[in-house]
Parts: C-alpha cells; sequence; structure tokens
C-alpha cells in the first residue's frame, strides 16, 4: 500500500502501511486530511500552510478499547473509544468501501494487541 513520502519516514523498522485513505471534503479545501492505517497504529495526517507543513496524530492498537462502523447510504463513519477516557476518535466522511476495509484492519489489529 502506498503512501506519501513524508510519512515514510516516520514509521518504524517493522511498520507496515496496510491502508491509506485520503479523505475527502466536499467544500472547497485545499488541505486534505488523509488516514493511515499501519500494523501498529493508526496515524492521521494533518497538512496546513498550503501543504507546507504537516502535524501528525498517532494512536497505538493498545489505547483502544472498542472500534464501531457507522455505516451510511454513501460514507461511513468509524468511532474508535479510547482506553483512558477522552472524547471518541471519530473518522468521518470514509468512503463506504474504505471504511469497511478500514474497520476490518483496525478491528483485527486491535484484537491482537488486546491479546
Amino acid at each position: 500500500m502506498s503512501a506519501p513520502d513524508d510519512l515514510k519516514n516516520l514509521l518504524g523498522p517493522n511498520e507496515k502501511v496496510e491502508l491509506y485513505i485520503p479523505q475527502k471534503i466536499y467544500h472547497p479545501k485545499i488541505n486534505i486530511d488523509s488516514v493511515v492505517i499501519t500494523n501498529e497504529r493508526i496515524i492521521l495526517r494533518h497538512p496546513h500552510a498550503l501543504g507546507l507543513k504537516k502535524d501528525y496524530t498517532d494512536y497505538n492498537y493498545r489505547d483502544i478499547a472498542n472500534v464501531v462502523l457507522d455505516k451510511g447510504i454513501i460514507r461511513s463513519t468509524i468511532k474508535l473509544t479510547l482506553r483512558f477516557g477522552g472524547e471518541p476518535l471519530s473518522l468521518n466522511d470514509l468512503p463506504n468501501a474504505d471504511a469497511e476495509k478500514a474497520y476490518a484492519v483496525i478491528r483485527e489489529n486491535v484484537d491482537r494487541f488486546q491479546t
């Protein structure tokens, strides 16, 4: 699975990208957030300043308590409940096919890290 070059430098030695989803926004927007799902964590990529700067937030599978897929007609949302409280992480407006793949990969990795 290919991911942007700036993310490849952040990956650990045994970490592999399993799914890369650029989030689609319907209204005009220059910066597009994306989600990278690896075999070790979920990375949220936030480019800003016309793509010249980027922020990253990652969530380890050990920190995720539950995963819920809220499937819509065209787009879906994946809600991740974190172990240590706080607001659930929501991956919004994902195309249904991408959301189903992401849900399966996240669920499998959460189960693997919790056993």
